[in-house]
């Protein structure tokens, strides 16, 4: 049999990288009988064990607790991260029995139920489960066919009673369907690219990736599942992961295992990709089902739908189980292997996929690196992959080598790419003959592909490293193997497998538990059966239980110019410094449905054991909570079991730290002893995978705070996070393992469950750090209990601002600095309107919105971009040229800092390194002479003029070149800030064959980004921006006594004027653009994107159009973009779909989503600004109405459908049909400066020159007054 499935097999794409006659007559290293097969009977292991399945092209990795990845070439299929304590991703089958609603897992995650029994059997070229629940016994088999890029998840489950069981059997995987890393920066942004589309007929579902160019090839997935042998009582589909998970769950305990109801059966666009195929059967007694789930990907979707057809039938599914061992046996007969090697390799493997300490370099060694990942690469060694190191001292142990060769191309072929670094530590006489065996065990034909290449073999001399570097290899090496330490197997052997041993804690009370609850708010403004504004408006309540929850994140950002952190409603928050991106200190977990990220509080009662969280998660109470969001804090109310607890959190509004308050009461009537206990998980950079193995804990000894440092970070050198609490009765650990519990879950840490926390610290452990502190309350009692967390330069900076935030004065008196601050920031302009709405919104959170999340942390909840962006931040600054004039300054300065001597600018850059993108984006540095003009004519501060800035040094795009990433050099080259913005001005005097400026790569719409990539397109609403810049800019230049220059731009513009009059005009509309080859963009000649708002508003605004043509332009904007009965704005209709055009990236987003012809909100302000500008008071108020955020939210119909934060400007709402009316990001938009101006210099009409205002407003015929209180000095007006 097994010789005629080997005449079957198809030849396995894979490259033969080894020469047979090198290794002919090779033996297996490894002595004894060959160990086939591991048996693993816990999922509760040290560290993940695993197995690797794959044909060469088709990548599965699996844990012996369920969970794992699947990769198709370099493509993630499925969602994955590595987290080696909780291991809780991968794709998943739930079984629920519907009689008693029980539901586990078929392996151990995600539902963390063991059942009876369980174990986990790894053999080569397979992976399989079995256990028993409820007299249900499962076995799970999982293999990648060698045939098709797919891969098989065969389930049998037998019932063993006599009773007939109503059972549901449910699928669950993520769809990515991009690259690992473009999956873990930004999944929101991700997920919007992908649709979804059911295949009921067949049972199956199709995913693909929207492309986001035309010559974008972008593949197909299909997810299958089959059942046979039982009745079938419904099949139902679900790809929306809102609707399967459900807001505030998790994957442990989803919506679906909740309800009664089938799946929902929906596709399409759904904002959050999901597959799940759901089958309801009937198994009788004493029988047994088979279910076959198989996943699989395909260049072309005719290809999918074939494969589809193909598994309908079940002996193709046996087929693929039988030829995936054959498979792997042939595997390993070419490269010399025997299943003994593969097991010890697959044991290997688990720890350069989970980092851990296991294998590593002795933590002291980890300890003194001091080195970064940059010092790797004169070695040509990147550091982006896991590396192996091995050290070979003596020639007699070359077997070693072989066999680390051997393994490294087996983990290759099983899609799992590792640098091994060899290193030739002989220092005697025959060091070069140990170097030459070395080089020959490389076989000559692999040489050229993978020696000194990325995922390569790197073969160095020792005695050529210095013993900084050695320190630096050893301490980054996810394994290192040594000769001297004997066989492979030994060293792997020799593993500390060493387990918390801290008693789990004990009872010694029990009282019965009373349910009490906090007072609720009935006196909040627009409220929607969730919140609402306090009186003054300076607070948005938010009242939450476990069924009303928000429908999205609702969230608050704390910031001061140099640290912040984002806190959602229910407490859940992450944390930075300097960066939002680069520097973080706790993780960003881009989730708006679980909302879990890496900070945590807890309370217990040290008596019963009971804990509970003083915030809704992550470990809800029984009672409703109350979230108070205001300016620069957030307050969590709660009461559970008599214990009331009030947690304030904010940040300093200088320093780097932030501070959590937790005031705690008796009130239960008899005394009680308690704990308090934070803990966050350490990022010290970008993203947590990268740099968790780096990362070193400490206590420092002057202060008793926690201390995380990561030297290996490039932009966390030096620096020194904190984590400290007040109070003596403290304990600690730094190891989220122990805390959480392998395979554990912030609802329910293990550390918790037992009697303390061990103090572990130091290096190799998956880095947090906790604090708990212990203390007793008599009846009535009250408490602080006071947390920070923070970081500081260096180790002396960290010390110092300890000191200078602890005890319960100091938080106090940050907090009431946060008030004063804030009250001044917002109190300059005070509106009192007849409509409510308006003044709640201007009297306070748009210029908060603007300052703290647009220019201070650059970061929301749905992007942390922690980047300056040079039109951004600049247009954020001018909502605050009446309150902040000195940072509208300070910006103009900056962004003038960011600009290269040739006259273009850093598209953006990330602070404090200035690294950024050089593009040719053709509207970015026309916003410095534009801004400049505004804050000169505002203020009168004529000497930002004589401002000395230097340019920027970088080389020049390449021909066809539209951006690259680098750090620009300081030029030796200054201007004053006039000449910085003249530079910019004639930068942009180029025009096209229509008279046009260029458009480049993108304008102020970045998704056209090639519409003129060949450098010919042009851009109508450019000419109409680049016309307002330039008649701003010739007063400037008057008023600079440069007539010449004043005289050149007045020329410029009446020449842009003209050939805007005759080359931009569409017939009742302004077109856009026009492509490189001449075909124009938003005109009715288009079958999508015929016409787009911001020509319209700009031909106003700029008061470049003719008046006999922007009234009906405006007017067809109206008629064509503006939906009443949606209450959104669009950017231009109709959205790119399938037409031929190819304007750009924005063609890949879903139509109706963000740019592609949803409501982009800076855009719709703009069109209001323009009807406003035309005196349309009707029009205005309509429309002001219509985008006012309050409006959108004030009940529970209306909040049901937008979702997001009522309080803030959203940057989108959504038109695609299935989400109209829905909010998109939120906070981190520069919509809320926009609609500031709107409100006050073109609704209200209230313009300041210097020092006095001048009023032109075009409010409502029905309004009798309003009034403004304005600060001016310190006069009140």
């Amino acid at each position: 049999k097994s010789a005629l499935l080997l005449l079957q097999e198809r030849i396995p794409r894979i490259s033969t990288f080894y020469s047979p006659s090198v290794h002919a007559g090779d033996t297996s290293i490894v002595s004894g009988n060959d160990q086939s097969i591991r048996i693993i009977n816990t999922p509760n292991t040290v560290i993940p064990e695993i197995q690797l399945l794959s044909n060469g092209r088709y990548h599965v990795m699996i844990t012996n607790a369920g969970g794992g990845y699947s990769k198709w070439k370099n493509i993630a299929v499925t969602r994955w991260r590595e987290d080696i304590t909780c291991d809780n991703w991968g794709s998943f089958c739930y079984i629920r029995d519907l009689e008693s609603n029980l539901f586990w897992s078929s392996a151990y995650q995600p539902t963390m139920q063991q059942g009876e029994n369980y174990e986990a059997v790894f053999s080569e070229g397979r992976a399989e489960f079995r256990r028993r629940d409820f007299s249900l016994e499962t076995h799970t088999e999982i293999v990648v066919s060698p045939e098709d890029d797919i891969e098989l998840r065969r389930i049998h489950i037998t019932n063993r009673s006599r009773k007939k069981r109503i059972l549901e059997i449910t699928g669950y995987a993520e769809v990515v369907l991009a690259t690992p890393a473009a999956d873990e920066a930004h999944p929101a942004f991700s997920n919007l690219f992908v649709q979804t589309e059911i295949v009921d007929q067949r049972n199956a579902i199709l995913c693909t990736r929207r492309p986001r160019s035309l010559d974008e090839k972008t593949p197909w997935m299909f997810h299958l599942m089959k059942v046979n042998g039982a009745e079938i009582l419904n099949v139902s589909y679900e790809t929306d992961r809102d609707k399967f998970i459900g807001r505030g769950n998790t994957l442990a305990k989803p919506r679906v295992m909740q309800q009664q109801e089938i799946l929902s059966n929906t596709d399409g666009s759904v904002l959050d990709p999901i597959v799940s195929i759901q089958y309801r059967i009937i198994l009788e007694g004493n029988e047994a089902v088979t279910v076959d789930i198989i996943s699989g990907m395909a260049e072309t979707k005719e290809i999918c739908n074939h494969l589809v057809d193909k598994y309908q039938e079940q002996h193709l599914s046996n087929r693929v189980l039988e030829l995936a061992w054959t498979h792997s046996q042939v595997i390993l007969r070419q490269i010399n292997a025997i299943e003994s090697d593969a097991h010890l390799y697959s044991l290997l493997a688990g720890s350069m996929i989970y980092s851990n300490q296991l294998l590593r370099a002795d933590p002291s060694i980890i300890l003194k690196n001091k080195k970064g990942q940059p010092e790797l690469w004169r070695y040509a060694i990147s550091g982006d992959l896991p590396i192996i190191l091995v050290q070979i001292e003596d020639a007699e142990n070359i077997g070693l080598v072989k066999q680390m060769i051997q393994a490294h191309l087996y983990w290759r072929l099983k899609g799992l790419m590792v640098d091994l670094v060899i290193w030739n530590d002989d220092h005697g006489v025959y060091r070069q003959e140990l170097h030459q065996q070395i080089q020959s065990l490389v076989a000559p034909e692999m040489g050229l592909e993978l020696k000194e290449k990325l995922g390569g073999i790197f073969i160095r001399s020792a005695d050529q490293i210095s013993n900084e570097d050695r320190i630096l290899f050893e301490a980054v090496a996810h394994i290192v193997i040594a000769d001297k330490y004997g066989t492979l197997e030994e060293q792997i052997n020799r593993r500390a497998k060493s387990k918390t041993t801290i008693p789990y804690f004990s009872p010694t009370k029990f009282y019965p538990s009373v349910y009490t609850e906090v007072e609720r708010r009935n006196d909040l403004q627009f409220f929607n059966g969730l919140g609402g504004f306090t009186a003054d408006g300076k607070e948005y309540v938010i009242t939450t239980t476990p069924q009303n929850l928000t429908p999205v994140p609702w969230i608050n950002v704390l910031a001061n110019p140099n640290f912040g952190s984002i806190i959602s409603e229910s407490g859940q928050s992450y944390t930075w410094v300097d960066n939002a991106h680069e520097i973080r200190l706790t993780p960003w977990n881009n989730d708006p449905i679980s909302d879990l990220k890496g900070e945590a509080f807890y309370l217990k009662d040290e008596e019963s054991g009971k804990f509970w969280s003083p915030a809704p998660l992550p470990c809800r109470g029984t009672s409703p909570y109350i979230t108070r969001h205001g300016f620069g804090y957030s307050v969590f109310e709660h009461s559970e079991d008599g214990i009331y607890s009030e947690m304030m959190v904010f940040t300093d509004i200088e320093a780097p730290v932030k501070f959590v308050v937790i005031k705690i009461v008796n009130q239960s009537g008899r005394p009680r002893k308690l704990t308090a206990t934070g803990y966050v998980e350490w990022v010290l950079g970008d993203l947590r995978a990268k740099y968790l193995k780096h990362t070193v804990t400490e206590v420092d000894d002057a202060t008793g705070a926690i201390f995380a440092s990561n030297a290996y970070s490039a932009e966390f050198t030096n620096r020194i996070a904190f984590f400290d609490a007040d109070g003596t009765n403290k304990s600690i650990t730094t190891d989220r393992t122990e805390f959480l519990g392998r395979n554990g879950a912030m609802n329910n840490p293990d550390g918790l469950n037992r009697s303390r926390l061990s103090g572990k610290t130091g290096a190799g452990l998956d880095p947090c750090g906790v604090i708990q502190t212990a203390f007793e309350l008599a009846e009535g009692e009250e408490r602080e209990v006071i947390f920070r967390l923070g970081a500081g330069k260096n180790m002396q900076h960290a010390i110092d601002t300890i000191h200078a935030s602890v005890g319960a004065a100091a938080a106090h008196d940050a907090l009431n600095k946060v008030h004063k601050y804030w009250q001044n920031a917002l109190g300059v302009i005070q509106l009192k309107t007849p409509d409510a709405a308006l003044n709640m919104l201007a009297n306070g959170w748009l210029n908060y919105q603007t300052l703290a999340a647009r220019i201070w942390a650059r970061s929301g909840f749905y992007q942390s971009g922690g980047a300056f962006g040079f039109r951004d931040q600049l247009q954020d600054t001018l909502s605050l040229m009446h309150s902040q004039p000195s940072l509208v300054k300070s910006q103009i300065l900056l962004c003038a800092s960011r600009q290269f001597k040739e006259g273009d600018v850093q598209h953006w850059w990330h602070p404090p390194s200035g690294r950024g993108v050089r593009t040719t984006c053709s509207d970015d540095y026309l916003w410095l002479p534009f801004v400049t003009a505004a804050y000169v004519k505002a203020t009168a501060d004529k000497e930002i003029l004589n401002e000395q800035v230097y340019f920027l040094e970088g080389r020049l795009l390449n021909a066809g070149e539209d951006s690259y990433y680098d750090l620009p050099l300081k030029s030796n080259t200054f201007a004053d800030l006039y000449h910085h913005c003249v530079k910019a001005i004639e930068y942009a005097l180029k025009f096209g064959t229509h008279g046009l400026p260029f458009i480049g790569s993108g304008d102020w719409n970045d998704g056209m980004d090639k519409v003129g990539n060949e450098g010919k397109g042009e851009s109508v609403w450019l000419a109409f921006f680049l016309y307002d810049v330039l008649i701003r800019f010739a007063e400037i230049a008057l008023l600079n006594d440069d007539a010449t220059f004043a005289e050149k731009c007045i020329n410029e513009a009446e020449k842009l004027r003209i050939n805007v009059r005759e080359n931009a005009w569409d017939g009742e509309w302004y077109r856009r653009a026009y492509f490189d080859d001449g075909t124009p963009l938003g005109s009715h000649k288009n079958e999508e994107c015929k016409i787009d708002s911001i020509a319209q508003s700009w031909s106003v605004l700029s008061k470049a159009g003719d008046v006999e043509r922007t009234l009906p332009a405006m007017e067809s904007a109206d008629k064509y973009l503006v939906r009443k009965e949606a209450g959104l704005i669009q950017l231009f209709d109709p959205p790119f779909d399938k037409s031929e055009l190819n304007p750009g990236y924005i063609k890949g987003y879903v139509p109706g989503v963000r740019e592609n012809g949803g409501q982009y909100t800076h855009a719709a302000i703009w069109l209001v600004m323009a009807f406003a500008a035309m005196g349309n008071r009707k029009k205005t108020w309509e429309l002001l109405q219509m985008i006012n955020p309050l409006n959108r939210g004030n009940s529970v119909e209306k909040i049901a459908m937008y979702k997001s934060e009522p309080y803030v400007i959203a940057a989108d709402v959504y038109a695609e049909k299935k989400h109209i009316g829905r909010g998109g990001w939120t906070w981190y938009t520069g919509s809320a400066g926009w609609m500031y101006q709107l409100i006050t210099d073109y609704f209200l009409g209230m313009k300041k020159e210097g020092d006095s205002l001048r009023f032109e407003p075009c409010i409502p015929e029905e309004w009798d007054s309003f009034e403004i209180k304005y600060l001016f000095g310190k006069t009140i007006y």
